[in-house]
């Protein structure tokens, strides 16, 4: 199966400003793409980068096994054009799975949960009314990602008379947007996954003082002394 992976690669996570300098910015959006194009490649398909802006795939440190089931494709049109132009086509049998690079959490297991529907449509929504992924096996349906795009994307479905489903998922569901999400990713992010050693290298860690979970940036951080935000 096809999985398109839409990139931002120009000043990327703006919501992080807050926490994050644009250079760790940067960094950290490209820690979290590696994360996704790995569990891509471990679920058993090829990763297709459609990034905004020229992307080097030896900057994600990617082992050889996924650097080699990877390409990219640069598209500086907006989201939904570039997916929409990706998406199946009248005479054409090939699904198209389009997973977001900001899913810090996602596991082989749970994109596998996502591809083995066999619905016209298949949508993973996100936490506020976003579409994190879908499967779309039905040249009729295409995406628009402007606003609640999950119940926007349903009513398309809907609309067209295609089967859907939705795919109840913590880890699909999780995508990186605000600093609280940072928790997530220190909680449950995987230990050999590049996201979360990002931000213990950026100097966070969790803290419970409060009574709940929070994360903290320590002042002894290299990149914190160095006038990060």
């Amino acid at each position: 199966m096809r999985v398109v992976v839409p990139f931002a690669a120009t000043d990327p996570k703006t919501r992080l400003e807050s926490v994050l300098a644009a250079p760790e910015r940067s960094t950290f959006a490209r820690a979290m793409l590696a994360d996704v194009l790995r569990s891509v490649v471990e679920a058993g398909h090829e990763p297709r980068v459609v990034s905004t802006a020229p992307l080097d795939l030896d900057d994600l440190a990617l082992p050889d096994r996924v650097l080699e089931s990877v390409s990219v494709t640069v598209d500086d049109r907006s989201l939904t054009e570039a997916v929409n132009a990706r998406l199946p086509s009248a005479g054409g049998d090939d699904a198209v799975a389009v997973v977001m690079s900001d899913l810090a959490l996602a596991t082989p297991d749970a994109l596998e949960a996502l591809v083995s529907q066999d619905a016209g449509v298949t949508i993973a929504p996100g936490r506020s009314g976003g579409t994190n992924a879908l499967v779309v096996r039905h040249p009729a349906f295409r995406v628009d990602y402007h606003g609640a795009s999950y119940l926007d994307h349903c009513e398309i479905a809907r609309e067209e008379g295609l089967c859907l489903e939705t795919v109840d998922s913590f880890r699909l569901a999780t995508d990186i947007d605000e600093p609280a999400d940072l928790v997530e990713v220190l909680v449950h992010g995987d230990d050999t996954a590049r996201a979360p050693a990002c931000l213990r290298r950026f100097g966070f860690e969790l803290d419970t003082r409060s009574g709940r979970v929070d994360v903290v940036r320590s002042e002894e951080s290299p990149t914190h002394r160095s006038g990060s935000k």
